[in-house]
């Protein structure tokens, strides 16, 4: 065979690869998003059309595996965020901030409900949440950094207050426990958010 060959051997055995560890990690997105709160690693590669022996191949472990699918929540996330003008006037970025909140939120809702399972036991889960934390933490800042910056800064009341009237368990309380849709949570984080923000 020739070194030309060998490398698109070499290339094509590489893509197939990668074409499916994606396969993978979107089974299991697609299991979480269907309510299979722990998918096994046999229903997981049911679902992507391959043997539970491919799947070990391609992530070694539930952690690597996690990894992976961790990273695809936070990319997904990442895509859905759009950056809020600060010059606006406070209801108005109160509006934007809470609709984008939701929507981010009602995203992420099946991978969180999987990870309050996992998250004790794994580093991979434990990272995500930080990072999401970090996320809202900035967004708040980028948003309202007048008013954060009256009322303490990130180590505030007022920010702290924010956190968790957006947090992913408080979603959780107003989606899963007390049945609201997604229009009523996100007047009610609005309707926090005005009255913590003084509008």
């Amino acid at each position: 065979m020739s070194e030309s060959s060998t490398e698109r051997h070499s290339d094509g055995r590489i893509a197939r690869g990668e074409r499916t560890r994606e396969a993978i990690v979107e089974a299991h997105a697609e299991l979480l998003r269907e309510g299979v709160l722990k998918p096994t690693a046999k229903a997981i590669a049911e679902r992507a059309g391959i043997s539970p022996r491919t799947l070990w191949i391609n992530f070694k472990d539930l952690e690597t595996l996690l990894e992976a699918t961790t990273a695809y929540w936070l990319d997904a996330d990442a895509v859905l965020r759009t950056p809020i003008d600060a010059s606006l006037p406070l209801a108005a970025r109160i509006d934007q901030f809470c609709r984008q909140r939701a929507l981010r939120l009602e995203h992420l809702a099946p991978a969180a409900r999987s990870a309050v399972l996992g998250e004790p036991f794994s580093p991979a889960l434990a990272a995500a949440r930080r990072e999401l934390i970090e996320r809202l933490r900035r967004d708040l800042l980028e948003t309202f950094p007048a008013e954060l910056s009256a009322a303490g800064g990130v180590d505030g009341a007022l920010c702290i207050a924010l956190m968790a009237a957006a947090s992913g368990m408080t979603w959780s309380f107003a989606r899963d426990d007390l049945g609201l849709d997604v229009d009523a949570g996100t007047a009610i984080m609005r309707d926090t958010y005005a009255r913590l923000l003084g509008a």
